[in-house]
């Protein structure tokens, strides 16, 4: 899967987020969407986004349409939000949250060229909760101008689900376990709306709903996302065409990041895991089971298992393995 999306795609989505005023609910929601995935296109050229991109965006509309699927039959047995109990309406509101909940990445300014590029937990969320927000208020006050009289297409119960969806997939680092996780997922004294776990859970889902694999790519495409110092070494030692990095400082450096990350991306693995149990805490056990069983279903120990089995995470493991690994020769010369 290219992690880019070509400039005939870009063109096409941008021509289309510029449609007419929206002459109902459904319209308005394919607009805010085309709207959510041209911004992120143009989001991941403009600062080398190699994982918040397109794909990514796509990918976790679709595993929240599958997370969603699941549990609809169990809807209004399980959704406590007044403005949710419409669930035709609240698959449309999840529709436009996972296409557009990383429309803006913020990163903080490098302390030095060598070093990982960080973002400031809350930040990049927040300020695409207000791009959105301000693009679909605009939206209500083109069809009330248009349709005097008439209700807003987006209610302030809409917009707050969406706002909260969004900054439900927030995420922070536990030292503990060396795992990330969702904080509005382990909120106990506020319950999480259900529109919101279910974006959280597809945000970060990737292992549990569609398996090794793609959990492979996913880091090794977020790897390069957050190294991108380290894209220009990995394409010199692939051009020599051989492992000399026991001689080299900055291979020796390159190495240990690499092993860094794949030890990380066990943690990781382990973490997802051993969390899903907390992350459904509140649902129905029937709700839980049917989750777990097929939805979640990669998410056993025989998975982690073959993670710890595939990932080379010894000291002395080579600068040539471990680029092997990732597959970094695949997704650099895209």
């Amino acid at each position: 899967m290219n992690h880019n999306i070509d400039s005939g795609i870009l063109e096409n989505l941008q021509l289309e987020s510029s449609q007419p005023i929206p002459i109902n609910f459904e319209q308005a929601v394919s607009m805010i969407k085309e709207f959510a995935f041209a911004e992120v296109v143009k989001e991941a050229q403009k600062k080398q986004l190699y994982f918040h991109n397109y794909a990514h965006a796509e990918a976790v509309r679709r595993r929240a349409e599958i997370i969603f699927n699941a549990i609809e039959p169990f809807w209004h047995k399980i959704c406590h939000e007044p403005a949710s109990w419409d669930s035709y309406r609240a698959k449309y509101l999840i529709e436009i949250c996972a296409a557009s909940h990383d429309m803006v990445q913020e990163f903080l300014p490098l302390k030095s060229p060598q070093t990982a590029r960080q973002r400031e937990s809350g930040v990049s969320e927040n300020a695409t909760i207000s791009k959105l927000i301000d693009y679909i208020k605009n939206l209500n006050q083109k069809f009330i101008a248009q349709n005097p009289g008439d209700s807003p297409l987006f209610t302030q119960g809409d917009l707050e689900i969406i706002r909260k969806s969004i900054s439900a997939t927030i995420c922070l680092f536990d030292t503990e376990d060396n795992s990330i996780y969702q904080p509005d997922l382990y909120n106990s004294e506020q319950h999480i709306a259900l529109n919101a776990r279910i974006i959280a859970l597809a945000d970060i889902g990737g292992l549990g709903i569609d398996g090794i694999p793609a959990y492979f790519q996913e880091g090794s495409l977020i790897l390069l996302e957050e190294n991108p110092d380290l894209i220009p070494l990995i394409k010199d030692f692939l051009a020599k065409e051989e492992d000399n990095s026991n001689n080299d400082e900055a291979y020796e450096n390159l190495r240990q990041r690499l092993l860094k990350r794949a030890k990380f991306q066990i943690s990781f693995a382990k973490g997802r895991y051993t969390r899903l149990n907390k992350e459904l805490e509140g649902l129905p056990q029937e709700v839980v089971s049917v989750l777990k069983e097929k939805v979640f279903k990669y998410l056993n120990e025989q998975t982690i298992q073959k993670i710890e089995t595939l990932t080379p995470t010894a000291d002395d493991t080579s600068l040539k393995k471990l680029i092997e690994f990732f597959e970094l020769g695949k997704y650099i010369h895209n």
